[in-house]
């Protein structure tokens, strides 16, 4: 089993949620990149949601120790760049119940699978949410990498259970609205749309429950040319990115599913000239075509479930009991600290595995 993804620019993710520390590798990584860490930290910070009622209450420092790949004039140096967050709020004590009772929802099961029975899934082990900490870190490095050709990536919430925020203009996206909106708890660009998310995320957590949410990506100034057709091409990469994080269960690109209901004089999108380029006047497509950008905005949404980890009695079976002939069926009610809405959270890892894919098709040519 391995965790690593990319071509030009690969990245390998490492550790446990419960382990002493996890981490990442990138490499092909261009030398001279000036390392952002005062960004790069609050950008990682996004992730962790310090403080909101609606987020895990484990509290880990997040602050990387990178420990090669910068020099000491903090510029990328071209080689491999290692960095690793130690882990120390850990409550192993939470997940006793594992590995015999898998929870509903969880990879716990196919996992134990999988790994023969030595999977550490304290906490959720490799499996679990912390390890798109790494991912983030990787994901802020390429656009640091990504800001010296003019790229901007940016997502809100767009939908948690039936509350749907507004749409951006998949022609013409309000790029600094969508940054702006990320001071809020809930990165909604309609603030009121973003309190009923807030309400439906509380009311799900004070039922012991979860809820759901869509969250949607914006990439602007990717030129056109980039990409390839089939195994290689744009909607290829960032959806298998995408498909990484924890949690995501569908990703569409431009109208998406609708377009299956749309006659081709809707979907198609017509070519003009503005200001001496070339430009579409609808964005269906969502800046892709045959795999390659055409020079529109990038757009594309992932959906999430419902968190998994949930405080209502479930059912469930005892694996030692089903591996002696016993009855094995039994129920199991999940403790320790969870996020009633992963998909909050989630948005600057969305915008982190979108940079690592464009980072890695624009470095292969």
């Amino acid at each position: 089993m391995s965790s690593n993804i990319g071509h030009a620019f690969r990245v390998q993710i490492f550790g446990e949620s419960h382990g002493p520390m996890i981490g990442v590798t990138i490499d092909g990584l261009p030398a001279g990149i000036q390392m952002d860490e005062a960004w790069l930290n609050g950008f990682m910070q996004r992730r962790a949601a310090k403080g909101s009622a609606i987020a895990t209450p484990r509290r880990e420092s997040d602050i990387p120790r990178i420990i090669s790949g910068v020099n000491e004039n903090g510029r990328t140096t071209g080689y491999p760049l290692t960095a690793v967050f130690e882990n120390s709020n850990t409550h192993s004590s939470d997940y006793s119940f594992l590995p015999d009772k898998p929870r509903p929802g969880h990879a716990d099961y196919p996992a134990i699978t999988r790994s023969l029975g030595e999977d550490d899934l304290r906490g959720s082990g490799h499996h679990s949410g912390r390890l798109t900490l790494p991912q983030v870190f990787a994901g802020g490095v390429a656009m640091l990498f990504l800001r010296q050709i003019g790229v901007d990536i940016a997502a809100h919430i767009l939908q948690v259970g039936s509350v749907r925020d507004a749409s951006i203009d998949p022609v013409n996206p309000d790029m600094e609205a969508l940054h702006d909106c990320h001071l809020q708890e809930v990165p909604a660009l309609d603030p009121e749309a973003g309190q009923r998310m807030m309400q439906t995320i509380l009311d799900a957590k004070a039922d012991m429950d979860s809820v759901g949410g869509i969250v949607e990506v914006v990439a602007t100034g990717v030129p056109a040319g980039i990409g390839a057709p089939y195994f290689d091409g744009v909607e290829a990469a960032v959806a298998q990115q995408l498909f990484s994080i924890p949690a995501v269960k569908g990703v569409e690109f431009g109208a998406g599913f609708d377009c299956a209901m749309m006659p081709g004089s809707r979907y198609n999108d017509p070519y003009c000239m503005e200001d001496g380029e070339i430009r579409t006047t609808r964005n269906a497509a969502g800046g892709l075509l045959g795999g390659i950008t055409n020079g529109m905005p990038i757009i594309a949404r992932c959906a999430f479930r419902p968190t998994a980890s949930i405080g209502k009695e479930q059912q469930t079976v005892s694996l030692s009991a089903a591996a002696i002939g016993k009855d094995a069926e039994t129920t199991l009610v999940v403790k320790g600290r969870h996020d009633p809405c992963v998909a909050i959270r989630a948005v600057p890892v969305v915008e982190a595995a979108v940079a690592i894919a464009l980072a890695d098709l624009y470095l292969q040519g």
